[in-house]
Order: C-alpha cells, then structure tokens, then sequence
C-alpha cells in the first residue's frame, strides 16, 4: 500500500513489481491506517496474468466499500479485455461484464489511458477519465528521432487511419496508409454483423427472398501515400501479437523507407513479441510503461520506455482537489 496526504489514500494492488513502481513514482509514503470516509485510489497494471489482476482489484475494492471508503477510484492506465467490446457471433461482450464487475465491487470513477474503442466509456455507471498518451509520444518522436522532419506517419490498417492524421497533424508531418493487409477480423467480423449465425430454415416460409450480401475480397496489399527514402513512424494503441507490425515493415522496407519506427500506447508484447521484433526490419519500438514489459526490453534491445506516471499523478491531484481535468485533455479532438 502507498501513500498520501490528508483526504485520500493511494493503494498498489501489489500484483507485481512494475504496479509497485508505477505506484512510487505517483506517490511514496506507506499507509496503514482506518479508510473510513476517505477516497481512495486504487492503482492496478495489468501484468501477464490477467485475471488474477483482476480478482485483485475486485477484492480490493470490494474490501474499501465494506470499510466505508467515500469513494474509490481505479487507476488503471491499460484496460484488460478492451479489444472485446463488440459482439462476436454470440459470444459475450467481455469488456461490459468486466465494467459492470468493477461497479458491483464499489469502484466509482476509473482512470485509464487510450481505450481500444473511445465508446467503451459507456459501459460504465460511473466516470471515466480516457487520458492520452500521444503528448509524450509526440515529445519523444521530437527530441529522440533524428531528422523526424523527414518522417512520414504510417496506419498499419484503414482502421488506424484517424489515430494516424491525428499524430501527422500535430507533427506537421505526411500521412499514408497500408491497405489490403489481412485485418479484417477486429472491423467486420466481430461487431455482430454474423449474428444470427447464417443458417436457413428451409422447413420454414420460403416465400421471402432477402438480397444476398456478397462476400468480401481482400484487394491486393498497398501502400497509400509515398514513403521512398524516408523515416516511417507506425502508430497504434496496442502493439501485441506484432506479426501485422512485422509485416507492415517488411512491405514499407520495400517500398523505400530507411528507418522504421513503431509508437503505441500499451506494449503488451505477449508470446515471441520480443524475438519477431529483434529479427525483423523494425528498428525501434516505443511504448509507455502502462503494461510491465521490462523482461521483453531485456529480451530486445529495440524495445524503448516512455513514462507517463506524470500525467497520472496530476490527474489523481485534481480529482482529489476537485478541479477540472479538461487541461488534461486540452487540443484534444473526438477523433484523438
């Protein structure tokens, strides 16, 4: 447990090392003393073993409530399962049952960086804050890559698209756009458009004839946008199974880029991540620290850190004060 000043308490969920680090580097004195009345935040990354994670967090909060905690605030700066928030044939939409878990527990404000999906927000019966990573990634694009003037902004996926213009505008840099890489499972295959499975009834009324929807063709892969003899910078929230990230870089490689960088939020980095990206033409990947991933960085040395604690602890001072958090979020659009 770690921390505060009068008013609140401050609690690492203590689930690994990296979530006691984050926790210090918020905030450093230890507390052991009655909750009653007090708000407390709850600070929780998510380390390989998910669910045990999150069982503590529940239990954690849970405990608060029963102790008579005014209220109790989650700092999660990566939200599990929240790829998994649209409708999968009939599968479940697992980042809603997750939200409502966190309600029934007692939490009643969540903080949290770059949700996968900015409409998640609206699984909650309570407040979310989305804070954003991209002011500390701009900053490291400006003061760690060498001639980034001459970069271009790079969308693995259409999908990707408006993160990247957002990123390209700001660095008043060039945007293009991979197109045709096989990624058609997360945007038209798990938002429900296949459910009801497709089966037909052919005891049924055969009098109504449906127009019959034509099945998708993967276009051949391109490159939109020129990206010849320049530096290009892919950005992304989540960066896990880096096998598109691999792939994207090996046809940029191709088409003329000389150094190619990867930006995302969270480094989840699973399975042979750090290995695929040591062998590959990725020169450099950078992620926030929002996910332990320091066995990975000893794994590849191309792995790079961006700590965002800071925008986290003035996040959590503002709450407890009562003062707004739009300079938080300030130049930041829908789209972002």
């Amino acid at each position: 447990m770690n921390v505060a000043k009068s008013g609140y308490r401050v609690f690492s969920a203590n689930s690994s090392a990296a979530c006691t680090e984050l926790a210090k580097k918020i905030t450093e004195v230890d507390v052991k003393e009655s909750v009653r009345g007090q708000t407390i935040f709850i600070i929780q990354t998510i380390p390989r073993d998910v669910n045990t994670a999150i069982m503590e967090l529940l239990v954690m909060a849970y405990a608060l409530k029963t102790s008579c905690a005014k209220n109790i605030i989650g700092v999660i700066p990566y939200f599990p399962y929240s790829k998994q928030c649209k409708m999968r044939k009939r599968g479940s939409i697992v980042c809603k049952l997750l939200a409502s878990m966190l309600a029934k527990a007692g939490l009643t404000h969540i903080i949290t960086m770059d949700l996968h999906q900015k409409e998640i927000q609206g699984f909650f019966s309570f407040p979310v804050d989305n804070l954003r990573a991209s002011p500390f990634l701009i900053q490291y694009i400006q003061e760690e890559i060498p001639l980034y003037r001459n970069a271009i902004i790079v969308a693995k996926s259409p999908a990707a698209a408006k993160r990247a213009q957002s990123y390209a505008e700001r660095l008043r840099l060039g945007l293009a756009v991979i197109h045709g890489e096989a990624q058609c499972s997360e945007s038209d295959m798990a938002d429900g458009r296949h459910s009801p499975p497709c089966v037909r009834n052919t005891t049924g009324h055969t009098g109504l004839e449906l127009p019959l929807m034509m099945a998708k063709e993967k276009p051949p892969i391109t490159v939109v946008g020129d990206v010849g003899e320049r530096i290009a910078i892919i950005v992304d929230d989540i960066i896990d199974d880096v096998g598109d990230f691999v792939a994207a870089a090996e046809i940029l490689k191709e088409r003329g880029a000389y150094k190619i960088y990867i930006m995302a939020t969270h480094g989840l980095l699973s399975a042979d991540a750090p290995r695929l990206i040591e062998e590959s033409a990725i020169d450099e990947v950078v992620v926030t620290n929002t996910v332990p991933h320091e066995v990975q960085k000893l794994q590849c040395p191309k792995i790079k850190t961006v700590d965002v604690s800071m925008i986290l602890a003035e996040a959590i001072r503002r709450i407890h004060n009562g003062e707004s958090m739009a300079y938080l979020f300030r130049n930041i659009t829908v789209d972002d």
